[in-house]
């Protein structure tokens, strides 16, 4: 009798869970516009090992939930997409993570960016890197000249050290 009399307690117990679940299971539409929520925001699993969110991988891809900017015209998105496709500025299918313009940049032309040094500037800058081996060598390991021979770039780094200390000292003092 007491077997029965703890068994009915425990169904009535258990009775609201089973209930409160079927009351939470989803149509078959909620769980589609879900689906397409979470593929528009990137917060679906990417493809693979990695455990990341389409979003993790590639956050340029996916606008942020606190977008502060401005709402475009539908005639302003399709301008600008009609540009990003006429120079190759759009990502390339797959999982590549390159854009259109940076894996076959012969099909596009090239984006002229503003120079912020002058044309004298990045010719010394470039003499003074050979002259003290700062320039990366032929190879894999990605060690610059004067990593893999010391002695013959030993000299140009005092002298380029001696050069900058003078100057420090011969600076005037506030």
């Amino acid at each position: 009798m007491k077997l029965k009399s703890t068994l009915i307690v425990l169904s009535l117990i258990a009775a609201p869970a089973f209930a409160s679940d079927q009351a939470v299971s989803k149509t078959r539409e909620q769980v589609l516009a879900e689906l397409a929520q979470a593929q528009q925001s990137g917060e679906m699993l990417a493809a693979g090992d990695s455990g990341m969110t389409l979003k993790q991988i590639n956050p340029g891809a996916y606008r942020s939930a606190t977008s502060t900017q401005a709402s475009k015209s539908r005639e302003q998105v399709r301008e600008e997409l009609e540009q990003a496709i006429r120079t190759g500025d759009i990502m390339v299918a797959g999982e590549f993570g390159v854009k259109r313009n940076e894996l076959m940049s012969g099909r596009y032309p090239i984006v002229a960016g503003k120079s912020l040094k002058t044309r004298e500037q990045v010719k010394s800058e470039l003499a003074r890197a050979i002259r003290e081996g700062e320039i990366v060598a032929v190879g894999e390991d990605g060690r610059k000249l004067n990593e893999i021979y010391p002695d013959r770039y030993h000299a140009a780094h005092h002298a380029a050290v001696a050069t900058t200390s003078d100057e420090v000292t011969q600076a005037p003092r506030f």
